[in-house]
Protein backbone atom coordinates (compact mmCIF):
# COMPACT_ATOMS: atom_id res chain seq x y z
CA UNK A 1 0.00 0.00 0.00
CA UNK A 2 1.34 3.38 -1.18
CA UNK A 3 2.03 6.01 1.46
CA UNK A 4 0.03 9.27 0.94
CA UNK A 5 1.61 12.88 1.70
CA UNK A 6 -0.98 14.81 1.62
CA UNK A 7 -3.27 15.24 5.17
CA UNK A 8 -6.58 13.28 5.42
CA UNK A 9 -9.46 15.22 4.08
CA UNK A 10 -10.14 18.35 6.22
CA UNK A 11 -7.06 18.56 8.10
CA UNK A 12 -4.17 20.68 6.92
CA UNK A 13 -0.24 21.00 7.58
CA UNK A 14 1.19 24.37 9.10
CA UNK A 15 3.88 25.99 7.16
CA UNK A 16 6.28 28.43 9.29
CA UNK A 17 4.80 31.69 7.87
CA UNK A 18 1.17 30.63 9.19
CA UNK A 19 2.56 29.17 12.11
CA UNK A 20 4.54 32.26 13.28
CA UNK A 21 1.27 33.88 13.03
CA UNK A 22 -0.62 31.43 15.07
CA UNK A 23 1.76 31.74 17.89
CA UNK A 24 1.54 35.38 18.01
CA UNK A 25 -2.19 35.77 18.13
CA UNK A 26 -2.53 32.89 20.48
CA UNK A 27 0.49 34.80 22.98
CA UNK A 28 -1.90 37.69 22.78
CA UNK A 29 -4.76 35.82 23.59
CA UNK A 30 -2.93 34.52 26.99
CA UNK A 31 -1.96 37.99 27.40
CA UNK A 32 -4.83 40.32 26.76
CA UNK A 33 -7.80 37.64 28.60
CA UNK A 34 -5.14 37.73 31.43
CA UNK A 35 -5.80 41.12 31.85
CA UNK A 36 -9.12 40.57 32.60
CA UNK A 37 -8.46 38.05 35.41
CA UNK A 38 -9.06 34.78 32.90
CA UNK A 39 -7.25 31.84 34.08
CA UNK A 40 -6.17 29.29 31.47
CA UNK A 41 -6.73 25.42 31.87
CA UNK A 42 -6.71 22.54 29.72
CA UNK A 43 -9.37 19.34 28.81
CA UNK A 44 -8.27 16.23 27.56
CA UNK A 45 -9.32 16.27 23.43
CA UNK A 46 -11.02 12.55 24.07
CA UNK A 47 -14.65 12.90 26.22
CA UNK A 48 -17.22 10.64 26.60
CA UNK A 49 -19.79 9.58 23.82
CA UNK A 50 -22.11 10.31 26.21
CA UNK A 51 -21.72 13.42 27.42
CA UNK A 52 -21.00 14.35 23.34
CA UNK A 53 -24.85 13.15 22.61
CA UNK A 54 -26.95 14.61 25.34
CA UNK A 55 -28.57 16.63 22.78
CA UNK A 56 -26.69 19.72 24.09
CA UNK A 57 -24.40 20.34 20.78
CA UNK A 58 -26.92 20.75 17.58
CA UNK A 59 -26.07 20.00 14.20
CA UNK A 60 -22.94 19.06 15.79
CA UNK A 61 -23.64 15.64 17.62
CA UNK A 62 -24.23 14.23 13.89
CA UNK A 63 -20.33 15.63 13.28
CA UNK A 64 -18.75 13.75 15.90
CA UNK A 65 -15.31 11.45 15.03
CA UNK A 66 -16.18 8.17 17.23
CA UNK A 67 -13.88 6.04 19.14
CA UNK A 68 -14.03 2.59 18.65
CA UNK A 69 -13.99 0.52 22.28
CA UNK A 70 -10.45 -1.56 22.95
CA UNK A 71 -8.83 -4.34 23.38
CA UNK A 72 -11.30 -6.81 25.44
CA UNK A 73 -14.09 -4.35 24.90
CA UNK A 74 -14.41 -4.18 21.55
CA UNK A 75 -16.73 -7.27 21.11
CA UNK A 76 -17.71 -6.74 16.88
CA UNK A 77 -19.69 -9.91 16.49
CA UNK A 78 -22.11 -9.09 19.77
CA UNK A 79 -22.60 -5.70 18.90
CA UNK A 80 -26.11 -5.02 17.96
CA UNK A 81 -25.94 -1.22 18.00
CA UNK A 82 -23.50 1.88 17.91
CA UNK A 83 -23.25 2.24 21.97
CA UNK A 84 -22.03 -1.65 21.94
CA UNK A 85 -18.95 -0.38 19.71
CA UNK A 86 -18.21 2.88 21.01
CA UNK A 87 -17.73 4.63 24.35
CA UNK A 88 -15.71 8.07 23.27
CA UNK A 89 -15.47 10.40 20.68
CA UNK A 90 -13.29 13.63 19.67
CA UNK A 91 -14.53 16.91 21.17
CA UNK A 92 -16.74 18.62 19.31
CA UNK A 93 -16.27 22.50 21.20
CA UNK A 94 -15.00 23.34 24.37
CA UNK A 95 -17.80 24.33 26.33
CA UNK A 96 -19.29 20.60 27.02
CA UNK A 97 -15.34 19.65 28.10
CA UNK A 98 -15.56 22.37 29.99
CA UNK A 99 -18.90 21.68 31.83
CA UNK A 100 -17.55 18.23 32.55
CA UNK A 101 -14.67 19.95 34.27
CA UNK A 102 -16.31 22.11 36.46
CA UNK A 103 -18.68 19.37 37.77
CA UNK A 104 -15.52 17.53 38.68
CA UNK A 105 -13.05 20.55 39.98
CA UNK A 106 -15.77 23.13 41.13
CA UNK A 107 -14.92 22.92 45.22
CA UNK A 108 -11.09 23.72 44.00
CA UNK A 109 -12.13 27.00 41.84
CA UNK A 110 -13.22 30.42 42.66
CA UNK A 111 -16.83 31.68 41.86
CA UNK A 112 -17.03 33.12 39.85
CA UNK A 113 -14.22 31.22 37.67
CA UNK A 114 -12.99 32.83 34.78
CA UNK A 115 -11.64 29.85 32.45
CA UNK A 116 -9.90 30.20 29.15
CA UNK A 117 -9.14 27.80 27.44
CA UNK A 118 -7.65 27.20 23.78
CA UNK A 119 -7.09 23.87 21.92
CA UNK A 120 -8.13 21.46 18.79
CA UNK A 121 -11.41 20.49 18.39
CA UNK A 122 -12.68 18.29 15.79
CA UNK A 123 -15.63 18.02 13.61
CA UNK A 124 -16.67 15.87 10.64
CA UNK A 125 -17.62 18.94 8.42
CA UNK A 126 -17.91 19.86 4.84
CA UNK A 127 -13.97 21.19 4.22
CA UNK A 128 -15.20 24.98 2.77
CA UNK A 129 -12.83 28.52 2.81
CA UNK A 130 -12.14 29.22 7.03
CA UNK A 131 -13.72 25.87 7.72
CA UNK A 132 -11.50 22.50 8.78
CA UNK A 133 -12.05 19.30 9.99
CA UNK A 134 -9.40 19.85 12.78
CA UNK A 135 -9.23 23.35 14.11
CA UNK A 136 -8.25 25.18 17.29
CA UNK A 137 -10.77 27.43 19.73
CA UNK A 138 -10.21 29.27 21.55
CA UNK A 139 -12.72 30.10 24.37
CA UNK A 140 -13.38 32.64 27.35
CA UNK A 141 -16.10 31.48 30.11
CA UNK A 142 -17.38 33.36 33.20
CA UNK A 143 -19.14 30.35 35.56
CA UNK A 144 -20.95 31.42 38.39
CA UNK A 145 -21.95 35.23 37.63
CA UNK A 146 -25.94 35.11 36.95
CA UNK A 147 -25.63 39.21 36.45
CA UNK A 148 -24.88 40.73 32.89
CA UNK A 149 -21.44 41.65 34.54
CA UNK A 150 -20.62 38.29 32.75
CA UNK A 151 -21.63 39.11 29.10
CA UNK A 152 -20.28 43.03 29.05
CA UNK A 153 -16.72 41.45 30.37
CA UNK A 154 -16.66 38.63 27.75
CA UNK A 155 -17.66 41.29 24.63
CA UNK A 156 -15.05 43.55 26.14
CA UNK A 157 -12.42 41.19 26.08
CA UNK A 158 -12.94 39.60 23.33
CA UNK A 159 -13.27 42.90 21.42
CA UNK A 160 -10.07 44.00 22.80
CA UNK A 161 -8.36 41.42 21.18
CA UNK A 162 -9.56 42.07 17.88
CA UNK A 163 -8.34 45.68 17.98
CA UNK A 164 -5.12 45.02 19.23
CA UNK A 165 -4.99 42.34 15.94
CA UNK A 166 -6.00 45.12 13.92
CA UNK A 167 -9.36 44.72 13.25
CA UNK A 168 -11.93 47.30 13.26
CA UNK A 169 -15.27 48.20 11.54
CA UNK A 170 -16.93 45.01 12.91
CA UNK A 171 -19.84 43.78 14.53
CA UNK A 172 -21.30 42.66 17.60
CA UNK A 173 -24.77 41.25 16.79
CA UNK A 174 -26.46 40.47 19.88
CA UNK A 175 -29.78 39.01 20.81
CA UNK A 176 -31.69 36.81 23.71
CA UNK A 177 -32.95 33.30 23.61
CA UNK A 178 -35.70 34.38 25.64
CA UNK A 179 -36.70 37.57 23.14
CA UNK A 180 -36.94 34.52 20.58
CA UNK A 181 -39.12 32.69 22.61
CA UNK A 182 -41.44 35.43 23.67
CA UNK A 183 -41.84 36.69 19.62
CA UNK A 184 -42.65 33.00 18.91
CA UNK A 185 -44.88 32.88 21.90
CA UNK A 186 -46.99 36.38 20.63
CA UNK A 187 -47.19 35.36 16.78
CA UNK A 188 -49.02 31.77 18.33
CA UNK A 189 -46.68 28.83 17.05
CA UNK A 190 -47.13 26.02 19.32
CA UNK A 191 -44.69 25.87 22.06
CA UNK A 192 -42.97 22.32 20.87
CA UNK A 193 -42.77 23.92 17.27
CA UNK A 194 -40.37 26.93 18.81
CA UNK A 195 -36.75 25.03 17.84
CA UNK A 196 -37.83 24.33 14.06
CA UNK A 197 -39.44 27.94 13.59
CA UNK A 198 -35.95 29.25 15.11
CA UNK A 199 -34.09 26.85 12.32
CA UNK A 200 -35.80 28.71 9.82
CA UNK A 201 -35.36 31.99 11.15
CA UNK A 202 -31.60 31.55 11.00
CA UNK A 203 -31.45 31.14 7.11
CA UNK A 204 -32.88 34.69 6.96
CA UNK A 205 -29.66 36.18 5.99
CA UNK A 206 -29.46 33.56 2.81
CA UNK A 207 -33.40 33.61 1.98
CA UNK A 208 -34.99 36.76 3.30
CA UNK A 209 -38.00 37.48 4.94
CA UNK A 210 -40.09 35.59 1.59
CA UNK A 211 -38.23 32.68 2.08
CA UNK A 212 -38.50 32.15 5.96
CA UNK A 213 -42.27 32.85 5.17
CA UNK A 214 -42.05 29.68 2.57
CA UNK A 215 -41.01 27.55 4.63
CA UNK A 216 -42.68 28.59 7.35
CA UNK A 217 -45.96 27.50 5.35
CA UNK A 218 -44.06 24.47 4.07
CA UNK A 219 -44.25 22.86 7.82
CA UNK A 220 -48.16 23.59 7.56
CA UNK A 221 -47.63 26.61 10.24
CA UNK A 222 -51.27 28.99 10.16
CA UNK A 223 -50.87 31.88 8.08
CA UNK A 224 -51.77 34.17 10.47
CA UNK A 225 -48.82 33.35 12.43
CA UNK A 226 -46.93 33.95 10.17
CA UNK A 227 -47.55 37.24 9.03
CA UNK A 228 -47.93 38.17 13.05
CA UNK A 229 -44.22 36.77 13.52
CA UNK A 230 -42.25 38.48 10.41
CA UNK A 231 -44.16 41.80 10.78
CA UNK A 232 -42.57 41.90 14.32
CA UNK A 233 -39.11 41.85 12.28
CA UNK A 234 -40.33 44.54 9.75
CA UNK A 235 -40.55 46.82 13.01
CA UNK A 236 -37.89 46.65 14.92
CA UNK A 237 -34.84 48.39 14.53
CA UNK A 238 -30.93 47.19 15.57
CA UNK A 239 -30.15 49.28 18.06
CA UNK A 240 -31.43 49.75 22.21
CA UNK A 241 -34.88 51.13 20.13
CA UNK A 242 -35.06 47.48 18.54
CA UNK A 243 -34.52 46.63 22.31
CA UNK A 244 -37.39 48.75 24.14
CA UNK A 245 -39.63 48.22 21.10
CA UNK A 246 -39.52 44.23 21.93
CA UNK A 247 -40.03 45.16 25.56
CA UNK A 248 -43.30 47.05 25.22
CA UNK A 249 -44.49 44.70 22.53
CA UNK A 250 -43.70 41.43 24.17
CA UNK A 251 -44.70 42.71 27.80
CA UNK A 252 -47.76 40.14 28.33
CA UNK A 253 -45.70 36.99 26.77
CA UNK A 254 -41.59 38.15 28.84
CA UNK A 255 -40.58 39.63 31.48
CA UNK A 256 -39.43 43.32 31.02
CA UNK A 257 -35.66 42.13 32.43
CA UNK A 258 -35.04 40.89 29.80
CA UNK A 259 -34.99 43.64 27.75
CA UNK A 260 -33.98 45.76 30.15
CA UNK A 261 -30.25 43.54 30.66
CA UNK A 262 -29.79 43.74 27.10
CA UNK A 263 -30.10 46.76 26.51
CA UNK A 264 -27.65 47.46 29.57
CA UNK A 265 -25.39 44.96 27.90
CA UNK A 266 -25.45 47.15 24.67
CA UNK A 267 -25.15 50.94 26.23
CA UNK A 268 -22.49 49.77 28.44
CA UNK A 269 -20.19 48.17 25.93
CA UNK A 270 -20.96 50.95 23.83
CA UNK A 271 -19.61 53.29 26.04
CA UNK A 272 -16.32 51.52 27.55
CA UNK A 273 -15.45 49.59 24.30
CA UNK A 274 -11.48 50.27 23.11
CA UNK A 275 -11.78 48.69 19.67
CA UNK A 276 -13.33 50.50 16.88
CA UNK A 277 -16.70 48.27 16.46
CA UNK A 278 -20.50 48.80 16.67
CA UNK A 279 -22.56 46.80 18.93
CA UNK A 280 -26.41 45.56 16.72
CA UNK A 281 -29.50 44.54 17.89
CA UNK A 282 -30.30 41.30 15.69
CA UNK A 283 -33.66 39.58 16.46
CA UNK A 284 -32.95 37.32 14.00
CA UNK A 285 -29.58 35.61 15.32
CA UNK A 286 -30.02 31.99 16.57
CA UNK A 287 -26.94 30.39 17.44
CA UNK A 288 -27.14 26.82 16.83
CA UNK A 289 -26.20 25.30 19.98
CA UNK A 290 -29.67 24.29 22.32
CA UNK A 291 -28.11 25.03 25.27
CA UNK A 292 -28.21 28.58 24.72
CA UNK A 293 -30.51 29.84 27.36
CA UNK A 294 -30.33 33.90 27.94
CA UNK A 295 -28.49 36.93 25.95
CA UNK A 296 -26.31 35.56 22.82
CA UNK A 297 -24.10 37.12 20.75
CA UNK A 298 -21.30 37.05 17.53
CA UNK A 299 -18.49 38.62 15.50
CA UNK A 300 -19.86 39.76 12.36
CA UNK A 301 -16.66 40.78 9.70
CA UNK A 302 -17.47 42.09 6.24
CA UNK A 303 -13.89 41.07 5.20
CA UNK A 304 -15.08 37.19 6.21
CA UNK A 305 -18.89 37.91 4.75
CA UNK A 306 -19.99 35.49 7.86
CA UNK A 307 -19.75 34.79 11.44
CA UNK A 308 -15.97 34.65 13.17
CA UNK A 309 -17.00 34.10 16.53
CA UNK A 310 -20.11 33.95 18.76
CA UNK A 311 -21.21 33.07 22.25
CA UNK A 312 -23.84 33.29 24.65
CA UNK A 313 -25.47 32.47 28.21
CA UNK A 314 -25.96 28.72 28.92
CA UNK A 315 -27.31 28.58 32.83
CA UNK A 316 -28.48 24.54 32.47
CA UNK A 317 -25.67 23.16 31.20
CA UNK A 318 -23.87 22.17 34.47
CA UNK A 319 -26.77 20.93 35.98
CA UNK A 320 -27.29 18.16 33.24
CA UNK A 321 -24.02 16.85 35.24
CA UNK A 322 -24.95 17.56 38.47
CA UNK A 323 -28.19 18.11 38.74
CA UNK A 324 -27.67 21.94 40.17
CA UNK A 325 -27.74 24.75 37.42
CA UNK A 326 -24.66 27.31 37.93
CA UNK A 327 -24.72 30.49 36.07
CA UNK A 328 -22.73 30.36 32.78
CA UNK A 329 -21.93 32.41 29.80
CA UNK A 330 -19.27 31.97 27.31
CA UNK A 331 -17.39 33.51 24.43
CA UNK A 332 -15.64 32.21 21.35
CA UNK A 333 -13.51 33.36 19.02
CA UNK A 334 -13.54 31.66 15.25
CA UNK A 335 -9.23 31.34 15.69
CA UNK A 336 -8.60 29.99 11.92
CA UNK A 337 -10.58 32.21 10.62
CA UNK A 338 -9.45 35.06 12.41
CA UNK A 339 -5.44 33.33 11.30
CA UNK A 340 -7.14 33.33 7.73
CA UNK A 341 -7.88 36.82 7.41
CA UNK A 342 -4.38 38.03 8.90
CA UNK A 343 -2.54 35.96 6.51
CA UNK A 344 -4.72 37.22 3.50
CA UNK A 345 -3.81 40.72 4.39
CA UNK A 346 0.14 39.97 4.32
CA UNK A 347 -0.33 40.76 8.30
CA UNK A 348 3.70 41.37 9.46
CA UNK A 349 4.32 40.63 13.43
CA UNK A 350 5.56 43.05 15.18
CA UNK A 351 8.85 42.54 16.80
CA UNK A 352 10.77 45.20 18.57
CA UNK A 353 13.96 44.22 17.94
CA UNK A 354 13.50 42.92 14.60
CA UNK A 355 14.74 39.82 12.46
CA UNK A 356 18.61 39.57 11.06
CA UNK A 357 19.92 36.45 8.69
CA UNK A 358 23.39 35.76 8.77
CA UNK A 359 24.93 34.22 5.36
CA UNK A 360 27.72 32.48 6.03
CA UNK A 361 30.16 31.07 2.75
CA UNK A 362 30.47 27.21 2.94
CA UNK A 363 33.49 25.85 4.06
CA UNK A 364 34.49 28.36 7.02
CA UNK A 365 37.00 27.34 8.90
CA UNK A 366 36.10 26.49 12.71
CA UNK A 367 37.92 29.77 14.31
CA UNK A 368 36.12 31.86 12.14
CA UNK A 369 32.68 30.09 12.53
CA UNK A 370 32.92 30.12 16.17
CA UNK A 371 33.43 34.29 15.82
CA UNK A 372 30.46 34.78 14.36
CA UNK A 373 28.51 32.01 16.53
CA UNK A 374 29.09 34.21 18.93
CA UNK A 375 28.24 37.24 17.62
CA UNK A 376 25.22 35.67 17.01
CA UNK A 377 25.03 34.78 20.77
CA UNK A 378 25.38 38.43 21.57
CA UNK A 379 22.81 39.59 19.43
CA UNK A 380 20.45 37.11 20.43
CA UNK A 381 20.96 38.18 23.89
CA UNK A 382 19.72 42.00 22.94
CA UNK A 383 16.58 40.06 21.68
CA UNK A 384 17.22 39.78 17.60
CA UNK A 385 16.13 37.11 15.97
CA UNK A 386 18.72 35.92 13.97
CA UNK A 387 19.18 33.35 11.86
CA UNK A 388 22.26 31.27 10.62
CA UNK A 389 22.18 29.89 7.06
CA UNK A 390 25.04 28.42 4.97
CA UNK A 391 25.39 30.58 1.84
CA UNK A 392 23.55 29.17 -1.32
CA UNK A 393 24.92 29.77 -5.02
CA UNK A 394 21.70 31.73 -5.83
CA UNK A 395 22.39 34.06 -2.94
CA UNK A 396 19.33 36.55 -4.31
CA UNK A 397 16.55 33.76 -4.22
CA UNK A 398 18.09 32.63 -1.22
CA UNK A 399 17.55 36.12 0.35
CA UNK A 400 14.05 36.21 -1.16
CA UNK A 401 12.77 33.06 0.73
CA UNK A 402 14.06 34.33 4.03
CA UNK A 403 12.23 37.72 3.24
CA UNK A 404 8.81 36.53 2.71
CA UNK A 405 9.75 34.67 6.29
CA UNK A 406 10.02 37.99 7.82
CA UNK A 407 14.03 39.02 7.80
CA UNK A 408 14.53 42.27 6.50
CA UNK A 409 18.73 42.48 7.71
CA UNK A 410 21.17 40.21 6.23
CA UNK A 411 25.04 39.97 7.28
CA UNK A 412 27.44 37.96 5.00
CA UNK A 413 30.62 36.10 6.29
CA UNK A 414 33.46 34.74 3.97
CA UNK A 415 36.38 33.28 4.44
CA UNK A 416 38.00 35.78 2.96
CA UNK A 417 38.05 39.42 3.05
CA UNK A 418 34.08 40.77 2.13
CA UNK A 419 33.99 40.52 -2.16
Amino acid sequence: MALKKKPTTGMKDILPREMEIRNYVMNMIRETYKTFGFSSIETPSVEHIENLCSKQGGENEKLIFKILKRGEKLKLDQAQSESDLVDSGLRYDLTVPLCRYYSNNANELPSPFKALQMGNVWRADRPQRGRFRQFMQCDIDILGESTYLAEIELILATTTLLGKLDFENFTIRVNDRKILKAMAQYSGFPKESYDTVFIILDKMDKIGLDGVAKELEKEGFAKESIDTYLGLFQEITKDVNGVRYCKEKLKDVMDPKVAEDLETIISSVDAVKTANFKMEFDPTLVRGMSYYTGPIFEIAMDEYGGSVGGGGRYDEMIGKFTGNNVAACGFSIGFERIVMLLLERGYTVPSAAGKKAYLIEKNMPADQLLEILKKAEAERAQGVQVNLSIMKKNKKFQKEQLQKEGYEEFEEFYRTALK
